[in-house]
Formats: C-alpha cells, sequence, structure tokens
C-alpha cells in the first residue's frame, strides 16, 4: 500500500513510524503548508516526494490512501477532496468542528464505498477491548454507573513542551485558530472510550465547560487563548445508565490519563491508560460481596494503524468509521449548546 502523509506537525511523526513498520506499506509523499517541516519530515521518514498543498499531491496522484493529520478545521476540505480522487482515508479526531461537516463527510464516505477510519487512538487499549466484551456477555448484569475521565496537565507541566511558545499548543487554547478547547482536542476520545467501553450510545446530556485566565488578556502573540479549558458533563446512556464525563487541562499530576468505571448489578470494571501503561481491573462474581478488585489480563491487541491497512487490503469497512466520528461530534456541539441554553438536551 502507497500511502501519503497529509501534514506533517507533531502527530504525523507517529502516524510515520506506525505504518513505516507495517509489512508492505510504503511511505511515498509528504505535504506541509509548511516546505522546510515538510522536507525535514520526509528525511526523517526517508519519503521520497514532498508537496506544498493536496492539489499538487493529487495531481500526482501516485498513492493508494491517505493518512489526514492536520489541524482539525482542515479535516473537512482534504478529506473530501482524497475521497473524491478515490483514495482511502484514515483521519485524526475530529472528523471535523461541527457535525454538519463531519456528517458531510460521513455521507461522502459511504457513497465512494472507499476505507474511511477515524484514529480514535484509544480503540488500541486492550484493556478497553476486553472491558467491552465483558461487559456485551453480561458479565457486570445491567450497568448502572458510568465514570470517564481524561486528565491533562500541560497547562501546568512542561513535560511535552512550553505551550506558551510553541504554535502545536497554542492553537488547541484559540476558537479563531479552529479550536473546539479541551472538549474538541479530547472530549471525542473520552466519550468514544465511555461508549464504545460500555457498549452503549450517549442519549441524553448536560454540560459545563469553562476557559481560565492563562496569560495577560487572555492573548499570547496572534492567538486568542479562549477556548474552553476544562468540562463536565452528565449523560444518560441507552442501556438506561446514568455517567459523569469530564476533562481538563488543568489536572496537575496527570500528564495523559484515561479512566473508566462501570458499575452494572452483577459487577463492575475499571480501566486505567496513561503513557506508562493500561490495566483493567474487575470487582466481579463473588467479589461483590467484599467489594474486592483484581487485576484482569487484557492481552494485546492490533493498532488502528493495522486495521486500516488490512482493511484497505481486503476491501472491507472497519471501525470506528466516519458514521460513528459523525455522531460522537453531534454530542460533542450539542455540549456547547447545553452550556449555552443550561439545560438538558437530547441526542
Amino acid at each position: 500500500m502507497r500511502l501519503l502523509v497529509l501534514g506533517t506537525g507533531g502527530m504525523a511523526n507517529t502516524h510515520a513510524e506506525h505504518f513505516s513498520a507495517i509489512p508492505g506499506v510504503e511511505l511515498v509523499g509528504a505535504v506541509d503548508v509548511d516546505p522546510a517541516r515538510a522536507a525535514a519530515f520526509a528525511e526523517r521518514h526517508g519519503i521520497a516526494r514532498t508537496f506544498p498543498d493536496l492539489q499538487q499531491a493529487l495531481a500526482w496522484g501516485d498513492f493508494d490512501a491517505a493518512t489526514n493529520v492536520t489541524p482539525d478545521r482542515v479535516h473537512h476540505p482534504t478529506t473530501l477532496a482524497l475521497l473524491a480522487a478515490g483514495k482511502h482515508v484514515l483521519c485524526e479526531k475530529p472528523l471535523a468542528e461541527t457535525f454538519a461537516k463531519a456528517d458531510e463527510m460521513a455521507q461522502a464516505a459511504e457513497r465512494s464505498g472507499l476505507v474511511t477510519m477515524v484514529n480514535l487512538t484509544y480503540r488500541n487499549v486492550a484493556p478497553l477491548q476486553m472491558a467491552r466484551e465483558l461487559v456485551l456477555s453480561g458479565t457486570l448484569g445491567m450497568v448502572r454507573h458510568i465514570e470517564a475521565s481524561y486528565l491533562q496537565s500541560w497547562l501546568v507541566s512542561r513535560a511535552w513542551g512550553d505551550w506558551t511558545t510553541e504554535s502545536q499548543w497554542l492553537w488547541r487554547l484559540s476558537t479563531r485558530h479552529g479550536s473546539n478547547g479541551v472538549l474538541g482536542d479530547v472530549g471525542i476520545h473520552i466519550l468514544d472510550f465511555a461508549a464504545y467501553g460500555s457498549g452503549s450510545d450517549v442519549e441524553a446530556i448536560y454540560a459545563r465547560m469553562k476557559a481560565f485566565d492563562k496569560a495577560p488578556g487572555n492573548r499570547i502573540g496572534e492567538y486568542d487563548l479562549d477556548a474552553n479549558d476544562s468540562f463536565a458533563m452528565t449523560a444518560e446512556f441507552s442501556n438506561g445508565a446514568l455517567g459523569v464525563i469530564h476533562a481538563s487541562r488543568w489536572a496537575t499530576g496527570h500528564l495523559n490519563e484515561l479512566r473508566l468505571r462501570m458499575h452494572g448489578d452483577r459487577g463492575a470494571l475499571e480501566v486505567i491508560h496513561t503513557p506508562e501503561g493500561s490495566s483493567l481491573r474487575g470487582c466481579i462474581g463473588e467479589d461483590v460481596e467484599n467489594a474486592r478488585w483484581r487485576e484482569i489480563d487484557a492481552g494485546q491487541v492490533p493498532t488502528n494503524y493495522e486495521r486500516f491497512v488490512a482493511a484497505v487490503r481486503e476491501r472491507r469497512q472497519v471501525e470506528p468509521g466516519f458514521r460513528h466520528a459523525a455522531n460522537l461530534q453531534k454530542v460533542l456541539d450539542l455540549a456547547i449548546e447545553a452550556e449555552t441554553a443550561r439545560r438538558e438536551l437530547a441526542v
């Protein structure tokens, strides 16, 4: 499979490393509006061709699929152009900044018959996959309560870099630069973590969010720092469970932690994922009586990158697809509306 890398920022390196490790995948081109960045990226990953825009890459056209690692607001036009050209697409999350655009992309994907997938990376977490299997098998009985959190601290810690001087972080804090804040950046991840893990969709939500003061006048250079830093959401799921979902970039002491707890009338599960690794614990069966938790071995699962390549080779659809991501975006859009209206909204 001949692969084009669209966008060569920080996350693109992760894509390139994963794809280049898959036998039979060749990275044949890289696209970026910054020629110097594209050239450095191509040299690092052994890519022969670079392009200053997607139009020139499409005019060349000698690739089978593309991985779209552009900023959020660029996903919509570039992905539609790739699909129109007959190229399979793995798109970074979120699919688009709004449900209307994401829905248009999902419809285009459905009409095309091409392989399309959204890189909700935490589907790669084996404990989440195992937790879902246990829920769907009835091990927990009726799930009643769900807690999900995504905690980051890059506004406090410089472990990932200095957000006050680096554009890869500053744009995430500015609505004018296409950011929907922590809700749009990682909210889609924790929504998917909760819904996929519980095997249930979100049906109604109430949400609050807040942007905190971070600099004089809440501005650094061209960046207005007005995008939300934290959100908290209550949700009702289609399985009848009530849930609490929240995320923050101010979670001091947590570099990048996702946590999911699911409580049923016959047992409970907890999934934790951090940069150090993942774990799954359960309180099941006789352990329910004395609230004893035990570690559960979840094994290993293929990555999204591996599953995308396999789907392209076999010409079959694969999840998480564009329609699923569009439905998640609908929940995120409603969260912003619920904040404004200060009331619960049905999905």
